[in-house]
């Protein structure tokens, strides 16, 4: 993982975990978090932490920070072959470079599986203004090779896949689906805590990334609507997470004079993140339209269906395959999307039905453990029956 630290992420971290379980000797490769150390075992899993790139935000900055954390993957990839000769490498993205670390290691046996979680143009297309026509042809250029190195792919949904068989030029039998399914027997709604309401009436969340696409400002324009225009002083929010974003849109809410009805305390503890889902209204998923955001699922989604909480989302095409009724879709602006959540807080019995509706829908399709099986025959298929396993050791990056 280059832009989360391990275990942080929890999508690989239940991957790490699946493949234990099922005899294989795993050890992850990830950005330090505070007070990480550089190598611990967890869980069975050996983690490398290397010391994170600076923050990012023009195209240099990316281009330093991708070539840091590829340097630094390959001396930890190099440190735990000497000492475990893996079998396979797996690589998450963004960014679409690891390819030429797994084509290093080809000559010594090494497959790569490529777990693909963004579409690399369609993200630089929606996080600059300008984009430049070369760029993207150098974006697509590296997913193509990527597509193309890897001895399988892993894709979080039908769209993703659809993208590896036509501007990969996969096989079907070469790509397999394995969705962000939430942990069910982990997130789920606990004893809720008042005190994170503020005082007031309503408390909604939203949970994740703050980056340009990720649509965070909207939420800020739709406070504002709902706080300075409108009058209203029921609702608190909390706006949990980190990211480019989050000094910019924090000192937003400071001008606005917003601070008292926005809870903005950056990153939080799966403790502190499952007690505000427990106690919360309504999730956010504002992520505005974009070729991007269209086709990609949204893990806070799964979160918050996990945890039985009614979804306002943008009407997004994956958003509603994942979602389907336990999401409200707004067609509009930030103005729109303030008008839809105060519909939403004031019908308590809608907001029942569209939280049970997505609670029912991951435990009987999402969660994890519907995913695990298919995740696991990827490995399986390439490194042959489950008596060999134990000679095997896969390393994620």
């Amino acid at each position: 993982m280059q832009n989360l630290p391990l275990p942080g992420d929890r999508r690989v971290w239940l991957e790490c975990q699946a493949l234990k379980r099922a005899g294989y000797e795993v050890a992850a490769i990830s950005p330090a978090g505070p007070g990480d150390p550089r190598e611990t075992t967890l869980d069975g899993v050996r983690l490398y932490h290397y010391p994170p790139a600076p923050a990012t935000g023009s195209v240099g900055s990316f281009v330093y920070e991708f070539a840091y954390s590829w340097l630094q993957t390959l001396r930890l990839a190099l440190r735990d072959y000497r000492r475990n000769r893996f079998d396979v490498i797996q690589a998450c993205n963004p960014p679409d470079t690891y390819f030429a670390l797994a084509l290093l290691f080809r000559p010594l046996g090494v497959r790569f599986v490529f777990d693909q979680h963004d579409l690399c143009p369609e993200v630089y297309e929606s996080r600059f203004d300008r984009p430049r026509p070369a760029l993207r042809r150098g974006l697509l250029l590296l997913e193509w090779a990527t597509y193309r190195t890897a001895a399988h792919v892993i894709s979080t949904n039908e769209s993703y896949r659809a993208n590896a068989l036509g501007r990969g030029r996969r096989k079907p039998r070469q790509v397999t689906v394995v969705r962000t399914g939430p942990d069910e027997s982990r997130m789920h709604r606990g004893p809720a805590r008042p005190e994170l309401r503020n005082g007031r009436r309503h408390l909604v969340v939203y949970v994740g990334v703050m980056g340009p696409q990720d649509g965070v400002d909207v939420v800020v324009d739709a406070v504002d609507h709902i706080v300075n225009d409108l009058g209203r002083t029921d609702v608190q929010f909390a706006i949990l997470g980190a990211g480019d974003c989050w000094s910019e849109l924090r000192s937003r809410i400071m001008r606005l004079q917003l601070d008292d009805v926005v809870t903005m305390p950056g990153r939080v503890s799966d403790e502190l993140l499952f007690d505000y889902l427990s106690s919360a209204d309504v999730g956010l998923s504002p992520d505005p339209p974009s070729p991007l955001n269209d086709v990609s699922t949204m893990n806070k989604t799964m979160e918050y269906m996990a945890f039985g909480l009614p979804v306002l989302a943008f009407d997004l095409k994956e958003t509603k395959v994942s979602a389907g009724a336990a999401a409200e879709y707004v067609v509009g602006d930030s103005t729109e999307y303030a008008i839809a959540l105060l519909k939403l807080l004031d019908d308590n019995e809608r907001r029942r039905q569209m939280g049970e509706f997505g609670r029912q829908r991951v435990e009987q399709v999402l969660a994890w453990r519907h995913q695990e099986e298919g995740y696991v025959g990827v490995f399986d298929g390439l490194l042959g029956s489950p008596a060999r396993r134990v000679n095997h050791a896969a390393i994620m990056d």
